[in-house]
């Protein structure tokens, strides 16, 4: 009977502490100190738009950002000048990080960038097994697009090499050319319609930074829920 009664005594603290929590509205995303709300705050879109970072028009701005905003988001983007820059680019990283194995699929830059690696390989093309891929020490991807105004990756199912490849491994290197970066979301998203429509990937996702959470007193941890480490090779 003690047990019960004090179950529920800190049952009720517990729910109490959420009471009182509740009475408090939560900060509109935005939003800050005690200054009166726009009205479109109140609207479901919000004026989302308002919030991110102004894109510059020509392709220096709009790489300057990515690579900033990415940054920013704990993604490290290499710009080198060739496909051959990557190749040396992603030896390096293999050597540096003492990869024993590594994650890819079919694709025209992958094939070149992990022909000359001398790692075994884990391809997605013809199934694969879970619990090799998450061993593996990277996963190496192309992608659809680079999003300069949230340093975003923008990947698919077909694009990427499934569902998986992108998120098992801890570590994401993803090769990209310059001339898939892109304004913004809308142009994205366009690109994705003109792309892929009326067939579209089983996946669609913009992968914004490596995995991460902030649950536990809002302290950053990266590799929550996916790698723990992104890498961009851009050339």
């Amino acid at each position: 009977m003690k047990n019960e009664e004090t179950v529920l005594s800190e049952r009720e603290k517990i729910l109490a502490r959420v009471r009182e929590a509740l009475k408090i509205p939560a900060h509109v995303p935005g939003a800050h100190g005690t200054a009166p709300l726009p009205a479109s705050a109140h609207s479901p879109a919000a004026d989302a738009r308002s919030w991110l970072p102004k894109v510059g028009d020509s392709f220096a701005e709009q790489l300057a950002l990515f690579q900033s905003t990415a940054a920013e988001l704990k993604a490290e983007v290499q710009m080198v000048a060739s496909r051959d820059a990557v190749k040396a680019a992603l030896a390096k990283m293999a050597s540096d990080g003492n990869w024993k194995r590594i994650a890819t699929h079919k694709g025209e830059l992958t094939d070149f960038a992990t022909a000359d690696l001398g790692l075994p390989i884990c391809r997605t093309e013809g199934g694969y097994d879970v619990q090799e891929m998450e061993a593996c020490d990277a996963g190496i991807t192309e992608c659809d697009a680079l999003v300069a105004q949230t340093g975003s990756v923008l990947v698919t199912s077909l694009s990427a090499g499934g569902r998986g490849l992108s998120v098992l491994p801890p570590h994401h290197v993803v090769i990209a050319r310059r001339e898939q970066l892109v304004a913004d979301l809308p142009a994205a998203f366009a690109l994705v319609q003109k792309k892929y429509a009326p067939h579209f990937p089983s996946m669609i996702s913009f992968i914004t930074g490596p995995s991460r959470t902030g649950d536990i007193e809002r302290i950053l941890v990266l590799g929550a829920h996916g790698p723990k480490k992104l890498t961009i090779l851009c050339f």
